[in-house]
């Protein structure tokens, strides 16, 4: 009985479906197969060529001989022969020609074979009828099936998610390797790696993980795609999901910082003018914004308009610090911001986070000083400057105007660049930095005694006992509160600390007073932080007080 003939068509059709993969891929897989089991069987050297016929859906073989006048290299006895032994065998060739004949090497070809073998058998040097390839042969082909298909699809894979580069793709983590997570995607695995991940976030293996595409590397175990949770994209993208108008582009994100885990800003500017670009990221009562917070697991985002004008953009960007005057060093890109002195610390933010933020939304070095501070600055400008031979009140306005603070800075200074200011006569420069370099002994003298001076003033100001405090004075305490807010606040009527904290509804708060909802909530917190402080505070001086011996009774006057 003749052993029926496997058609591969139905096979191929089928793995492909299943597979994802070309048919024509498939199709070489086969023929690479069967061509490199035909050569373990056959030799190596033999030239053989396997092709796949799509009617009868099985790979044919095939040997290749060259028609030669005489045969000169021993080696390709089995793919040359010569014009006589052709001739013989009643072919009429002539040498160049090529001679292609098929090898059978399945079973239900064994009559073909026979028959070839009779005719042909001398000259293709070998007994064409095999049972099969044999084990080894088949082995050979079935690795060589398996591995091209592997192949293939981590090319298909490759290719897929080189394109979604810069994308957000969503998995599952499976497991976790030296403190990378392993990521499925589905069609892939993903690795999240120990730097990309934010450090106060925790994973468990089946939790849902968002990420951003980094990279998409092509390794030999597969395509390794590297994902990350800090990268700033992941932040711009998350809003591109949740702001249909910044998806559509009427709404455009000009700029983003973000340090992972803590804070992060966005600027944002609209191509509509009647599109209010923060309130379109914002969203109803901030349902977008309170989307990607939740997503960045409680990250605080702030969200700026942008300005072309770069002091306002700056001013925005430090949000919610109030600013007094800006200072643009358009040489250096640096701008000096001068806030009032109850805002420093808020301009600054935490760990001067706020201020580091501001800086990398905007592109500019940021340096922040109080109201108090510069004035403390000028005056002694005004004393270190004005000891220098040749400088007045009006050059020493000059000189502060181009960046020199005091006599140091004009020691170091280049003579070309002071014989450039405005009123230094070139031929004194030679004395002016001798006198400097003089003056610089004397003015560290004094800098050390006026930090002390600064920072016992400060200890002693922030240690005033609390019922020695004005209401106004109690105010300016709270985080976040200024001059300017205690005006507004005093509009919805709240002229105390305790009428902040007792105030259930911000909402109402930060409409009564024009502050805004967010701003509301801010100071509300800041005034329950602020009132647990100061109880504390309380508490500790007049212990302090209750220790210090009392006063000896004044003397009778001598009559």
């Amino acid at each position: 009985m003749q052993p029926q003939t496997v058609n591969l068509n139905l096979v191929i059709d089928q793995v492909a479906k299943d597979k994802g993969l070309e048919r024509s891929v498939l199709v070489q897989t086969l023929e690479q197969a069967i061509l490199q089991a035909a050569k373990k069987t056959f030799g190596l050297e033999r030239a053989l060529e396997a092709r796949y016929d799509d009617e009868k859906g099985v790979v044919e073989l095939f040997q290749a001989i060259t028609v030669v006048q005489e045969i000169t290299d021993p080696l390709q006895l089995i793919n040359e022969i010569t014009v006589a032994e052709a001739s013989a065998k009643g072919l009429d060739v002539e040498p160049g020609d090529e001679l292609v004949f098929q090898i059978f090497y399945r079973d239900e070809d064994a009559e073909a074979a026979k028959a070839q073998d009779e005719q042909y058998g001398d000259i293709l040097k070998l007994k064409t009828f095999r049972r099969g390839f044999g084990r080894i042969a088949a082995q050979t082909a079935k690795q060589v099936i398996i591995q091209r298909t592997r192949d293939a699809e981590r090319e298909i894979v490759f290719n897929e998610y080189r394109d979604r580069k810069g994308e957000i793709v969503t998995g599952i983590a499976r497991r976790f390797e030296h403190g990378n997570i392993i990521v499925d995607l589905g069609r892939a695995e993903a690795v999240l790696p120990v730097r990309e991940q934010v450090p106060r976030e925790s994973y468990r293996a089946g939790d849902r993980v968002q990420a951003y595409v980094l990279d998409v590397l092509r390794e030999s175990k597969g395509p390794q795609i590297i994902l990350s949770r800090t990268s700033v994209h992941l932040l711009t993208k998350l809003f591109e999901v949740e702001v249909p108008e910044i998806a559509e582009g009427v709404v455009v994100i000009e700029a983003a910082a973000r340090e992972p885990g803590g804070r992060a800003k966005i600027a944002v500017s609209s191509r509509d003018p009647d599109v209010d670009p923060v309130g379109a990221c914002v969203g109803m009562k901030g349902s977008r914004v309170q989307a990607v917070v939740q997503e960045l697991r409680g990250e605080k985002i702030d969200i700026v308009p942008w300005d072309e004008d770069p002091a306002r953009f700056v001013c925005s960007a430090l949000a919610p610090a109030e600013v007094s005057r800006v200072l643009i060093d358009e040489a250096n890109h640096a701008m000096e911001i001068i806030v009032p002195d109850d805002q420093l610390s808020l301009a600054i933010g935490r760990r001067g986070q706020n201020v580091r933020l501001a800086a990398q939304l905007t592109g500019w070095k940021l340096d922040i000083n109080s109201e108090s501070r510069v004035k403390e600055m000028r005056e002694f400008a005004a004393q270190s400057l004005g000891s220098l031979p040749g400088v007045n009140d009006l050059l020493i306005e000059t000189m502060y105007a181009h960046g020199f603070r005091q006599a140091r800075d004009v020691a170091e200074a280049a003579p070309e660049v002071l014989a450039q200011i405005p009123g230094i006569d070139p031929a004194k420069i030679a004395e002016m930095q001798a006198a400097a370099r003089a003056q610089m002994l004397k003015d560290a003298e004094t800098l050390t005694r006026m930090e002390a001076e600064r920072e016992a003033a400060r200890i002693a100001e922030a240690r005033r006992h609390p019922d020695e405090l004005s209401q106004t004075e109690r105010l300016l305490r709270v985080r976040g509160v200024g001059e300017k807010t205690i005006e507004q606040l005093a509009m919805g009527n709240y002229r105390t600390v305790e009428d902040l904290v007792s105030e259930q509804d911000v909402m109402k708060m930060g409409d009564n007073t024009g502050i805004g909802i967010k701003k509301a909530r801010q100071i509300k917190a800041a005034a329950e932080s602020y009132l647990t402080e100061e109880a504390r505070l309380r508490e500790e001086l007049n212990a302090e007080r209750a220790r210090e011996p009392a006063a000896p009774p004044a003397a009778a006057e001598e009559k």
